[in-house]
């Protein structure tokens, strides 16, 4: 008597055909919004992390963002953003060091739950081996006055809001360092139902 077929992760080859790096769609790029957009142009960079320590070589990070001025590049928004060649969108496959890197600008305040305004944020999508769903994050920005009234970050346990907070890098200016922990330990990543 056949069963129910059984889950399936989503990697090792998981970026073969979702990342840019084999040439394929231009959505599929680290570069969220090009050098002509309108906003503060930041760089995220971090390392993917798992349980033990680990770098994760062969995950993929997605993120998803408002432009400078809180406005989504998508129909849903019904506003339209400050450029077309704003995505809104990246891919990033990780490197061998557990190492991603997205092109962008610093997002502005957005709409949310019952008229409230949400602090500027990126949302992040984790794919990786031994995982049978993505996990969603977000990046918050350290010293950003509207994270105090964001209602999702107040959702978050206070102690544990830093684990969502990406830092600038002193050496380098518009660089902002994020970091992504998953499995355990005091400072996993905050990561939220779908």
């Amino acid at each position: 008597m056949p069963g129910r077929t059984p889950s399936q992760t989503v990697g090792p080859f998981l970026h073969i055909g979702l990342t840019g790096q084999y040439g394929f769609r231009e959505v599929f790029d680290a570069t969220v919004a090009d050098q002509g957009v309108p906003g503060t142009h930041i760089r995220i960079e971090g390392r993917l992390i798992d349980g033990s320590g680990n770098v994760m070589p062969d995950a993929m990070v997605e993120v998803w963002q408002a432009d400078s001025q809180g406005r989504y590049a998508h129909p849903a928004d019904g506003r339209p953003v400050a450029s077309n060649s704003f995505r809104g969108f990246g891919r990033c496959a990780t490197d061998r060091d557990g190492g991603y890197a997205f092109s962008t600008v610093k997002p502005g305040c957005v709409p949310g739950p019952n008229g409230s305004t949400q602090a500027p944020h990126i949302n992040v999508g984790v794919f990786a081996r031994g995982m049978l769903k993505r996990l969603f994050t977000r990046i918050y920005f350290a010293g950003e006055p509207a994270n105090a009234s964001d209602p999702i970050l107040a959702l978050v346990p206070a102690e544990r809001r830093e684990t969502l907070m990406a830092r600038p890098d002193p050496a380098r200016s518009n660089l902002w360092r994020f970091d992504i922990r998953v499995q355990g330990g005091a400072d996993e990543t905050v990561f939220f139902d779908a």
